[in-house]
């Protein structure tokens, strides 16, 4: 039985989200899933003149762009005529966007994200850590779609990036019905010349996807400490053709991969293909 019965997919005004959307109605049909569409973006910022005395200005909130939430509700609308799974409307009215977008993951099995486009400008009214802010702050898994390219809701190929990290083990553990059905799983893995406990790391993790139903395995390796060990992910899931890669998000304190630019940063940055995420 899937454990994926409640999707929860981020709508703003980019034309982006429609892909966001067909792919979560593709994923609530597979897996017989209820379907929510949150409409979510920041008012727009005013500043007001300044006070008596020379005071710099103050921002305040103005209001949410009509347009950004026209284009989404007319998106929204016409989907519904071509997809028959449930699926619900729901929007922010000037709430914190991160904090009430959260609210809502807690009660779904899976968030559908998008990666943020720098070039797109009818997204800059979504925070620009908007997927890692959720992520963090829910605890729920995101399959983040990334900006260019085709999406698959069953992907052939899927790319695993394993750690001995709870993150990661999270990732993989939600990610299972999609494994499942692909027709290749490959598990990359960091190994050192000095680690004797990796065949037997890797021997567990075979074990436990088979009693899952997951087969098709190849591996690969990964030294141990990579400073690019984000590229080198990348890399390996264009060589295998992978349509999709499952991963552990910040395997270190957020605050030093953010200080150093780390593996989480890099893939949800530079992703061509989705990525199945959790922390």
């Amino acid at each position: 039985m899937s454990t994926l019965r409640s999707i929860l997919v981020h709508l703003d005004g980019t034309d982006r989200a429609e892909v966001r959307l067909r792919l979560a109605h593709r994923l609530a049909a597979l897996h017989g899933s209820a379907l929510t569409a949150l409409f979510a973006v920041s008012p727009s910022v005013l500043a007001v003149l300044p006070m008596i005395g020379g005071l710099p200005p103050m921002p305040m909130a103005g209001d949410i762009d009509p347009d950004h939430r026209a284009h989404a509700a007319a998106m929204f609308e016409r989907l519904l005529q071509d997809h028959a799974s449930r699926s619900d409307w729901h929007e922010l009215r000037g709430e914190p966007v991160v904090e009430s977008f959260v609210q809502h993951a807690l009660t779904s099995d899976l968030m559908v994200l998008g990666q943020r486009d720098p070039r797109d400008k009818a997204g800059f009214d979504v925070p620009a850590d908007f997927v890692e802010a959720v992520v963090l702050a829910s605890g729920k898994p995101a399959l983040v779609v990334p900006f260019a390219g085709r999406v698959s809701p069953n992907p052939g190929r899927v790319l695993v990036a394993w750690r001995c990290a709870r993150e990661a083990a999270r990732a993989l553990e939600t990610a299972l019905p999609l494994l499942r059905s692909a027709q290749e799983v490959h598990l990359v893995a960091p190994v050192s010349a000095s680690d004797p406990e990796h065949g037997t790391t890797m021997s567990r993790l075979r074990d436990y996807l088979r009693l899952h139903g997951v087969g098709q395995l190849r591996e690969h390796k990964a030294p141990a400490e990579d400073r690019h060990a984000g590229e080198a992910l990348l890399s390996l899931a264009q060589e295998t053709g992978a349509g999709l890669i499952v991963t552990g998000a910040y395997g270190h304190s957020p605050a030093r991969e953010l200080m150093l630019g780390g593996a989480t940063r890099t893939v949800l940055e530079r992703a061509s293909v989705p990525v199945w995420m959790a922390h």
